[in-house]
């Protein structure tokens, strides 16, 4: 309580959901099924339905936010990068059916320097060395987020303890392992090619640099892949 007399402070308004910018951006976890379309409008064309559970880990969907606007009749709708193919896609879904958090981390993953580095506020706080897709089988360039997050439960395994699968997909394969192709981050039982061309398009890290992200990062962190 303030001293005697004095008026009530209201506490700070939140910030409001807005584009990612070099130091923060928003994730947007799915409330209930919603269909994500073309344009911000209830009519326009539909691209795919967003459910609230994810479909390789069942854990909860998040996605990142890329633009906000406010359509003619007041409702607020954002642009979301979807883990659908081709690589990129987006689409725009109602805010109301979205609760959005506030993320300063990103990373960056640089094929030819084969480095992923970890930023948070625009800062460096993590280097590692990372190995990427062979030239058969490349890892694909651009734009992507953090899906899901799969623990393995199994720090020795092929893929190490943790899986961040990505939105993206292999632009080579569109089945791998009986899965769908999709790209992701994870650890390995092959320390020995890091730093080599040596996957299927994933990226793999170290164990302990899995660990490391695996403190920090969750679903909806942006990802920038470049070559």
């Amino acid at each position: 309580m303030g001293p005697a007399g004095a008026a009530p402070v209201a506490a700070p308004a939140p910030a409001p959901v807005a584009a990612p910018t070099a130091r923060e951006s928003w994730t947007a976890n799915v409330l209930a099924p919603v269909v994500a379309r073309a344009a911000p409008a209830g009519r326009a064309t539909p691209i795919t339905v967003l459910r609230p559970i994810a479909p390789i880990g069942r854990g909860g969907t998040v996605l990142a936010v890329r633009a906000v606007r406010r359509a003619a009749g007041g409702r607020l709708w954002v642009r979301v990068l979807l883990p659908i193919r081709p690589n990129g896609r987006e689409g725009w879904v109602p805010a109301d059916v979205l609760r959005f958090r506030r993320t300063r981390l990103r990373i960056l993953i640089d094929q030819s320097e084969r480095r992923l580095t970890l930023f948070r506020s625009g800062r460096a706080v993590l280097r590692a060395p990372v190995a990427i897709g062979k030239p058969a089988t490349p890892t694909p360039n651009g734009r992507f987020a953090v899906a899901e997050l799969i623990r393995t439960n199994q720090p020795g395994a092929f893929l190490g303890p943790v899986v961040f699968a990505l939105t993206g997909y292999s632009e080579k394969l569109n089945e791998f392992a009986g899965g769908d192709g999709r790209v992701a981050v994870h650890g390995t039982s092959l320390p020995q090619l890091i730093g080599t061309r040596a996957s299927n398009g994933c990226i793999r890290l170290r164990n302990r640099d899995a660990v490391r992200l695996l403190r920090v990062v969750r679903p909806g962190v942006p990802v920038t892949i470049r070559p």
